[in-house]
């Protein structure tokens, strides 16, 4: 059974609340330019492009977008957004709330294990050259996640250390080694997510995509 089913939440609402959430990204990125805040706007903005792609992904390519799907991603741009913003006279919380890093690194993780579970299952579907047993499938996310986690803990300490050397504020801040190795445990929690409850939710985009990938075969 669907998380939406056990809440009573229609696939309607859930694409309501998508949009809200999109819309609020929109504020964000009004908040930082009234501020001044470069960090803000950068984060707010890439977040917003980001919570679009599903939307262009089943417009211009066809793959099924499942409202909760949806709303997976745009949530989980939207909280990290809205970490980099807090609220008026607590600052931002990633700075002030020890648990947000954690939060929103176990959500855009298990965008990112999903993306990878989905490439895998097509092409595990589409050809009979190659076979992913189930239990290689599980480490083999985690193998991706992880992987991309330590290219993104890498893309923030380039960043911050350019900031740092230009004399301006990062868009984004790496906070030490310990910090890091935490992210990276949470990028897991978001694997382990992906790794149990992927079929159920990401199979209409799984057969998608191995359909496209026997179209091209047959060209």
């Amino acid at each position: 059974m669907r998380i939406r089913d056990r809440l009573g939440i229609s696939k309607h609402r859930q694409a309501q609340l998508a949009h809200v959430l999109q819309l609020c990204l929109v504020g964000f990125v009004f908040v930082g330019l009234y501020e001044g805040q470069l960090g803000v706007v950068v984060n707010a903005a890439v977040g917003l492009g980001v919570s679009t792609l599903p939307a262009v992904l089943e417009r211009d390519y066809g793959v099924p977008m499942d409202p909760a799907l949806v709303l997976w991603v745009t949530l989980a741009v939207f909280l990290h957004a809205l970490g980099t913003v807090g609220v008026p006279g607590t600052g931002s919380f990633y700075g002030n709330v020890w648990w947000w890093d954690h939060l929103t690194h176990t959500l855009s993780s298990s965008v990112v294990a999903a993306a990878g579970y989905a490439a895998v299952r097509a092409i595990d579907e589409h050809t009979d050259a190659v076979y992913f047993p189930p239990a290689f499938l599980f480490v083999l996310l985690f193998v991706i996640t992880l992987a991309f986690g330590v290219f993104w803990e890498i893309v923030e300490f380039a960043i911050s250390e350019v900031a740092a050397l230009a004399g301006v504020t990062s868009v984004l801040t790496q906070y030490g080694v310990t910090d890091t190795m935490l992210d990276l445990l949470f990028d897991t929690a978001g694997a382990l997510v992906v790794a149990v409850g992927g079929t159920t939710y990401l199979s209409g985009v799984v057969d998608t995509l191995a359909a496209r990938l026997d179209a091209r075969s047959e060209e």
